[in-house]
């Protein structure tokens, strides 16, 4: 992704240097490239709209910040949405309850086989998500889904992102985050089911 004739790739190591150093067109490119995904991120983790341009100011203020620790390893990508999530954190902290939840080894147990695949696969959701006649049933079942639930929903269903870059942001195993994505789906799928919202048969 670029942004002008005097940034190079963000997958330049060079790249990298320079918002080490804090060079200001290195660190505005990132801004003008990420600033619309971390808003649609933030409003997708259930922030009301002002609070998540709140959020995604903080975030890139973070992110302005802390540049000179940026090493790299990772796609800068990956990093500001790691900031997100961390600050994503801190807002739900206060008002997140501990919901009771199947031990993570009884899931794999009951879930995974040995090499890790699904036992039983669980029905996807996400086709309904983009029906506009249930968008606001989604919206009320996620605002009940845990917020590492729900970024690893708006992650991967939402924004795309890859297992590898949702891992790093959300800084969980591969399997942790396959567990997530079923938990969240489940829910999802219960939630909807008791609102009266059922899957068209597939043809």
């Amino acid at each position: 992704m670029s942004a002008d004739s005097n940034v190079t790739s963000f997958d330049d190591p060079q790249f990298s240097a320079r918002i080490r150093a804090g060079d200001q067109t290195a660190i505005h490119a990132v801004v003008r490239a990420y600033l619309g995904q971390i808003l649609r991120a933030a409003r997708g983790a259930g922030l009301e709209a002002s609070r998540a341009e709140d959020v995604t100011q903080e975030t890139f203020m973070t992110f302005i910040e802390k540049a000179g620790n940026f090493d790299g390893r990772s796609h800068v990508r990956t990093w500001v949405f790691g900031i997100l999530y961390k600050k994503l954190l801190e807002v739900h902290r206060e008002v997140q309850r501990n919901l009771r939840m199947d031990d993570i080894e009884d899931v794999m147990e009951q879930r995974f086989d040995a090499s890790g695949s699904w036992i039983r696969p669980p029905q996807p959701v996400e086709t309904e998500v983009y029906y506009s006649e249930v968008r606001e049933s989604i919206q009320e079942c996620l605002d009940n889904v845990p917020v590492q639930q729900r970024m690893a929903f708006v992650l991967r269903e939402v924004e795309g992102f890859s297992t590898e870059e949702i891992c790093k942001i959300l800084e969980v195993s591969r399997t942790n985050l396959g567990v997530l994505l079923y938990r969240v789906r489940n829910r999802l799928r219960e939630c909807l089911e008791a609102k009266g919202v059922r899957r068209e048969p597939l043809c």
